[in-house]
């Protein structure tokens, strides 16, 4: 037996905020990981070359930024899933 979530009660129920927060959360997800493989490895990349002056001038900083985008975009994916189930879900059994 399987329980679900208040949240995915909720959004069973309210179908046209559940498509809302779905076009959301893609396009957050879209916007956060535009281009996150590059400035990542570009740091990784700044960070070896320059050693302990590189992340004295800031790139420890902006690798912990680039790190908390990673999980915000991810956040935004499952999101994007959840909804996505939701919608799929009630259209395949109504």
């Amino acid at each position: 037996m399987t329980t679900q979530s208040k949240l995915y009660v909720w959004l069973a129920a309210h179908r046209v905020w559940a498509f809302v927060l779905l076009t959301l959360s893609f396009l957050a997800f879209a916007s956060l990981s535009l281009d996150l493989a590059r400035v990542l490895i570009a740091n990784a990349e700044y960070i070896s070359s320059y050693g302990w002056q590189a992340l004295l001038d800031g790139g420890l900083q902006q690798f912990l930024e680039i790190c908390l985008k990673c999980a915000l975009a991810m956040l935004c994916y499952l999101s994007f899933k959840l909804c996505e189930h939701v919608l799929i879900h009630r259209l395949a059994h109504k």
